[in-house]
């Protein structure tokens, strides 16, 4: 790769086109068939109200799962996106109800919180060599403790800030069209994604990020700093994770210290589901949002079948094995 390909679109796109359509086919047909499957076994299924809440549960880990989209595109990993969220959202906690401040620097404040300590993410995998694993998952150790620190160990509820529940419960949709009160938490989801998706496919920051994947050391040679676009990628990913703070925090209407753990599960099996290759260098965000969708609808659909909560543990557990496979087996015939 020379620099002069770096700033263009690689020739590796269209073959990442051609498998990412083929992969968001695949996946956005195995999301028709549970809908289907999960109608005809509950008629509770498809009620309305039913179909708001799958939307409302996917907006939290859609968010979490672009985010994570970002990282492993780079052929990294996030183990931290769960905890980072709850960190996030205890910051804002502080900011609002703590400290008093006003709603816009609470949202500001979570995001920067959240970019801040995925910049720091960034810098141990792109400075000290650390590997992402291990780097995420002692910064997923490290906000949790420290969400429990800064919060006392307690929820801390924003009763007192006006709106605030708003954010993700809200309906500026159903307010125009009151048949479809699609929650704006929804309508943030399709915000970022689709900010996301313009990012990778339009900017050099995409570019990158899809060539770090593919082929890092020739893309170091070329001259490009792949250590400071590897550390604005973890830094954007980051501060994605705030959002989704935001939205968890603003949904429960409080900052729960002790959650977080697992979200980032979901995430990455949303984004493996979704056809991003875990080698990194192929993924769409289209692609994350159809998967978000499936373990959504999967999650919802045991639950409405009385399913146990352990049974639902482990047929997620399937799921994420199933598609880490399906990854492998599209690697080697690519």
């Amino acid at each position: 790769m020379t620099a002069v390909n770096a700033t263009k679109r690689p020739s590796i796109f269209s073959h990442l086109i051609d498998t990412g359509a083929h992969q968001k086919m695949l996946a956005f047909a195995s999301l028709v068939l549970l809908l289907v499957g999960f109608s005809i076994a509950s008629p509770n299924f498809m009620q309305m109200s039913n179909m708001l809440a799958i939307l409302q549960a996917t907006s939290v880990n859609g968010v979490l799962a672009v985010a994570a989209t970002l990282v492993i595109i780079t052929g990294g990993i996030d183990l931290s996106v769960g905890t980072l969220m709850t960190f996030c959202a205890v910051i804002a906690g502080v900011i609002l109800t703590k400290a008093g401040l006003p709603l816009p620097l609470g949202l500001i404040g979570a995001i920067g919180a959240g970019a801040l300590c995925g910049l720091t993410s960034g810098t141990l995998v792109a400075k000290a060599k650390i590997p992402p694993f291990i780097a995420t998952l002692g910064m997923m150790l490290v906000l949790k403790g420290l969400s429990l620190v800064i919060s006392g160990t307690r929820p801390i509820y924003f009763n007192d800030t006006p709106g605030f529940d708003q954010i993700a419960r809200g309906s500026l949709i159903g307010e125009i069209f009151p048949a479809f009160p699609v929650p704006n938490g929804v309508l943030i989801l399709f915000l970022i994604a689709g900010a996301a998706a313009y990012i990778l496919s339009r900017t050099v920051l995409g570019r990158y990020t899809f060539a770090l994947g593919s082929n890092e050391e020739s893309v170091r040679l070329s001259g490009v700093n792949t250590e400071a676009w590897k550390m604005g990628i973890y830094a954007l990913a980051g501060g994605i994770c705030g959002v989704a703070g935001i939205l968890i925090a603003s949904r429960l209407n409080s900052a729960q210290p002790a959650l977080g753990l697992g979200y980032e599960l979901e995430a990455i099996a949303a984004v493996v589901i979704g056809g991003t290759s875990l080698a990194g260098g192929r993924g769409t965000i289209m692609g994350t949002l159809i998967g978000a969708l499936i373990m959504a609808v999967l999650t919802n659909g045991l639950r409405v079948l009385s399913v146990a909560q352990e049974w639902q543990t482990v047929v997620t557990g399937v799921i994420i094995i199933l598609a880490v496979y399906a990854d492998m087996v599209r690697k080697g015939k690519t």
